[in-house]
């Protein structure tokens, strides 16, 4: 649960030393997205299923989660005006408490993956790492913020490791439909991550050609982990 945490802590540390190019964070998006993508549909969905609830509680599970992401996403579009007519990354309290609400959500479905047992803990710890890695970049990717930055980055890490706690405690006992329910909601929540995050924001400007290669480099580089560890 520590790993988000700490990847966080490490994202505002690159944000405040290295701002790579367009094209660098262009590539480096498309093979999380594909990393992902992998954890998905090797590790995630084939959990689910072994949890056995019930098909109309997955589904109400996955609405709600797209439906809350979709929601989050108004607040962010509705907020990030203001942040770019201040001039600062941070400058807007609105949307820093949104992003903050956004990571706690993160880490309470991590505390549902491993109150789940198996792999799902682990691949969502993986792939909101990958989030929040690229949150701590995507801080000062146009404007660089020293190291506030750091520390904003390490005030998402407790967040994020404290939701991941809460939910493992609050999860631990639930029964399989619960856990389940969660594990689709944690579904919808990387799927809006992979499309409405790190593909769009990628695809905003002009892109190597390879970048689909590499989105299948991500995908083949978790896939052949999973098939070596089993």
């Amino acid at each position: 649960m520590a790993v988000p945490a700490l990847v966080a802590l490490i994202g505002g540390v690159l944000a405040a030393l290295w701002h790579p190019s367009r094209t660098a964070r262009g590539l480096i998006q498309h093979f999380a997205a594909g990393v992902i993508l992998a954890a998905l549909a090797v590790e995630l969905l084939p959990e689910i299923e072994r949890e056995h609830s019930p098909g109309w509680v997955l589904g109400v599970a996955f609405a709600a989660g797209s439906l809350f992401m979709f929601l989050l996403k108004l607040v962010t579009q509705r907020l990030e005006p203001r942040a770019a007519a201040e001039g600062s990354p941070g400058g807007n309290r609105g949307l820093v408490i949104a992003t903050f609400v956004d990571v706690a959500v993160d880490g309470l479905i991590i505390g549902a993956g491993f109150a789940a047992g198996g792999g799902a803990g682990t691949v969502l710890a993986v792939g909101l790492s990958v989030e929040l890695l690229f949150l701590g970049l995507s801080l000062t990717s146009d404007s660089p913020g020293g190291w506030r930055i750091v520390l904003l980055s390490a005030a998402l890490g407790g967040v994020v490791l404290v939701g991941a706690v809460v939910g493992k405690l609050a999860l631990g006992h639930a029964p399989p439909a619960v856990i389940g329910a969660a594990l689709a909601f944690a579904v919808a929540a990387l799927l809006y991550l992979v499309t409405e995050e790190l593909l769009m924001e990628a695809h905003e400007h002009p892109e190597s050609p390879a970048s689909t290669l590499v989105l299948f480099g991500g995908f083949l580089a978790f896939w052949s982990v999973s098939l070596v560890g089993g």
